[in-house]
């Protein structure tokens, strides 16, 4: 069975840290390029960072450049997100997915060649 397990969102105050794990289980993991992509209340969702399945190549959404790092360990089978600084702007649902695209910039900003998405996890960034 397929799955993708986000965690370790949550509230926490503006400046304030959080790290994301996407946990991926049932499909050979090596040959997918991963992203974070997230969805604001009444807003379209948006690639945030991507990591390619095995040069290491990443992308972030401009705004986020500095204050977000993605990673990703093979051996567990997970991709995580370090979150620094975080803005009541980056509040919303967190989603990981795993997908046959060619390039990092095709994932996170086209969307393309999505295979699977996990649940979504929530980061409310609040004083």
């Amino acid at each position: 069975q397929v799955q993708l397990v986000e965690s370790g969102g949550g509230l926490v105050q503006p400046g304030g840290s959080l790290r994301l794990s996407c946990a991926a289980s049932g499909f050979t993991w090596l040959y997918y390029t991963i992203g974070w992509f997230r969805q604001a209340p009444g807003k379209e969702r948006e690639g945030v960072s991507c990591i390619s399945s095995s040069d290491g190549m990443t992308y972030y959404r401009d705004s986020l450049k500095g204050r977000f790092t993605i990673s990703r360990d093979n051996a567990k089978n997970t991709v995580y997100l370090q979150m620094n600084s975080l803005k009541p702007e980056d509040t919303g649902v967190y989603y990981c997915a795993a997908a046959e695209a060619p390039t990092v910039q095709a994932l996170c900003v086209q969307n393309l060649g999505v295979r699977y998405w996990g649940q979504g996890t929530q980061v409310t960034v609040s004083s």
